[in-house]
């Protein structure tokens, strides 16, 4: 039972799992004539249909994915296999909470379940980023595992939208929330692909971006034997003490308007907190769009008492003027409450499975050097850093987006993505082949289309 706290509007827009580790089958096995319908397990709700093409370029026209869930998340260029016939199925699990809109249920754990006729043996379950919704990594990751003949399965985590904190009896219920989702939906695809196919999946994996990635961190390290391994791309931190993800931006939304006056010292602040000096030119969209949303909207889910009777604070509060201002937001001063629901939300390292990390040196969202390096150390401090691969992308973002405005700075991160899942399959498979050491990847040759490709 989850009863929501009363519901404010905000201007937060954020962009932003029981098997071994046996590989997928080599070779596609035709699938007998499937329903057009399945039994999902536990779900309160499924719908199902046949199509010609499970793929974006299918659904984005009969109407089977919703492209706004994944505005944004595409780099000007970026091509998508297409041609993947099969059975959709969407739905969702029991919950209180009304959040995600889609279909007009109005009604949170949403899930969509796609199963190729041409399936490999495999399963990719996937949480969005941010507070997206299921469809959200339909271009990052859905395209492209199934084209390989992955199913492929996806929820909305259970909550949606900039209102997240609405959810839950306590604060970080609705974080919390996110990792039960991903679990239910986890066992009940791998039921469902076995009563579809008539055999369970011989392998499956976890992938995810943002939000996403913190999953499959988070799943890799408590559900382990779900999985037989994961790929992730620039994943939240949750650590009960500094850094994590409750620091960096209150020091950018205190320091960068004094960049921009040229106050000194301001600049030396930025780097300080993480922020790299060559993503500079992406302050100020960071500033308008994601510092401001990121901090209050997550602040008000694990620290609700900061500001009192406001749900989620005032946007761009002034520093120093006002109680609550989350400009203000010092972590580290909070109650012990507080630190004690970040602890209960947070990451330890200790994946029980195979991991790739893969996170751009210029995230001006979730800075490099206080996320991905922070984790790649507590997964090899934990004892497990031969199941870990981390890869640092040079002139990689947060948002592949960004690589339109920002096209001589931005190099994509979906296509690194994507080769970092084949290098998991490759890794887990029957032939074991170990992925490259971790390392920092630098920028491709003049003339490489690094939209579309990706070489770790």
């Amino acid at each position: 039972m989850r009863i929501a706290r009363p519901v404010a509007a905000t201007a937060a827009t954020l962009l932003a799992v029981l098997i071994g580790p046996a590989g997928a089958s080599a070779a596609p096995t035709p699938a007998a004539p499937p329903a057009c319908t399945a039994r999902v397990p536990g779900a309160t709700y499924v719908t199902g249909a046949c199509l010609a093409d499970l793929t974006t370029a299918g659904t984005a026209l009969s109407g089977h994915t919703d492209p706004k869930d994944w505005a944004g998340l595409e780099a000007p260029g970026a091509v998508n296999p297409s041609g993947v016939k099969g059975v959709q199925l969407d739905g969702y699990f029991p919950d209180t909470s009304t959040t995600n809109t889609t279909h007009g249920w109005n009604h949170d754990s949403q899930f969509v379940i796609r199963l190729p006729d041409h399936w490999n043996g495999g399963l990719v379950v996937a949480g969005p980023p941010g507070v997206r919704e299921q469809y959200a990594n339909d271009r990052l990751i859905s395209d492209h595992v199934l084209a390989q003949g992955y199913a492929y399965a996806a929820t909305d985590k259970g909550n949606t939208g900039p209102q997240i904190y609405t959810d839950g009896r306590r604060p970080g219920d609705a974080v919390a929330e996110w990792h039960q989702r991903v679990t239910e939906l986890t066992v009940a695809a791998k039921r469902t692909a076995a009563q579809h196919y008539g055999r369970a999946p011989v392998s499956t994996y976890m992938a995810g971006a943002s939000a996403g990635g913190y999953l499959v961190r988070w799943q890799l390290e408590n559900r382990p034997e779900l999985y037989t391994g994961g790929v992730e791309l620039h994943g939240l931190l949750f650590t009960p003490d500094s850094p994590n993800i409750l620091d960096t931006a209150p020091a950018a939304l205190r320091a960068y308007p004094r960049v921009v006056a040229g106050e000194p010292g301001a600049l030396d602040e930025m780097y300080v907190a993480g922020y790299p000096a060559e993503s500079r030119p992406m302050w100020q969209w960071h500033y308008d769009n994601l510092w401001d949303s990121l901090q209050r909207t997550v602040r008000e889910e694990i620290d609700p008492g900061y500001d009192g009777d406001r749900q989620a604070g005032v946007p761009f509060c002034k520093p120093g003027l006002e109680k609550g201002c989350d400009t203000d937001y010092v972590y580290a001063d909070r109650p012990q409450r507080v630190h004690r629901t970040v602890e209960r939300l947070s990451l330890t390292g200790r994946i029980g499975r195979p991991l790739i990390t893969v996170q751009g040196t210029l995230d001006a969202l979730l800075p490099i050097s206080r996320s991905g390096d922070v984790y790649a150390r507590m997964v090899e401090d934990s004892g497990r850093g031969g199941l870990h691969r981390y890869y640092r992308i040079t002139g990689g973002s947060h948002a592949d987006g960004l690589a339109g405005p920002f096209k001589d700075l931005v190099r994509p991160m979906s296509p690194c993505l994507r080769t970092a899942f084949d290098a998991m399959t490759a890794w887990t498979g029957p032939g074991g082949t170990l992925p490259p050491p971790s390392r920092t990847v630098p920028r491709p040759a003049p003339g490489t289309d690094a939209v579309n490709a990706c070489s770790l």
